[in-house]
């Protein structure tokens, strides 16, 4: 066991074979099932609840941990961080807010409800549609920001592409503030899309 808990990539097949012997057991147990429209859906479903917790998780770390205790890492120790953690965290949390977008909207399709969502719910007459429909808008926003703020900037702030000390630092800052943004919007898009799912 040491041997596999030792290892990340040991650690993350273990994990998905334990899924996948659990998922053999509720499906014997349930006498089987059809791989239908709502096996797919039920599978993206777990995927972008994978993906998002990946997305949300590294957007909360960086916010909750990386940023706040920047300033009492001495200056010497800070390449570590710009160099390695970052770079990596970043790959990850950008990668995990595409998957969670791409996800979703196959969720949507799937389920049937991707119209009425994009559209808000209006003229549906659902309450449902609606509070999906903000909480996919809001998770848009925030890959958006990922992809065409977020990272650009911290290419620069983390000297992944080369610019002038005064950019390099306004970079990081408007990274740092669309980092927040996305952690003001998602609280509102988490509790829009569970209350889509458990309040209609």
């Amino acid at each position: 066991m040491g041997n596999i808990l030792t290892s990340l990539s040991k650690t993350i097949h273990a994990s998905i074979v334990l899924a996948i012997i659990l998922f053999i057991i509720l499906f014997f147990g349930n006498n089987g099932f059809d791989i239908d429209t709502i096996f797919w859906s039920w599978l993206f479903r777990y995927l972008h609840v994978v993906a998002g917790i990946m997305w949300i998780g590294l957007l909360w770390y960086f916010n909750f941990v990386q940023i706040p205790n920047m300033g009492k890492i001495p200056d010497d120790q800070k390449p570590a961080i710009g160099k390695v953690i970052a770079p990596a965290a970043l790959f990850w949390f950008r990668w995990a807010a595409f998957a969670t977008i791409v996800t979703g909207l196959i969720v949507a399709y799937l389920n049937g409800y991707i119209h009425q969502a994009m559209v808000l719910g209006i003229g549906s007459g659902s309450g449902k549609y609606s509070a999906i429909g903000i909480g996919m808008w809001l998770g848009i926003i925030m890959a958006f920001n990922v992809w065409f703020v977020i990272w650009p900037n911290q290419k620069r702030a983390l000297g992944i592409v080369e610019c002038e000390p005064e950019l390099k630092a306004k970079s990081a800052k408007t990274a740092m503030l669309f980092s927040r943004t996305n952690t003001l919007l998602s609280l509102p898009m988490l509790l829009s899309m569970v209350a889509a799912q458990n309040l209609y």
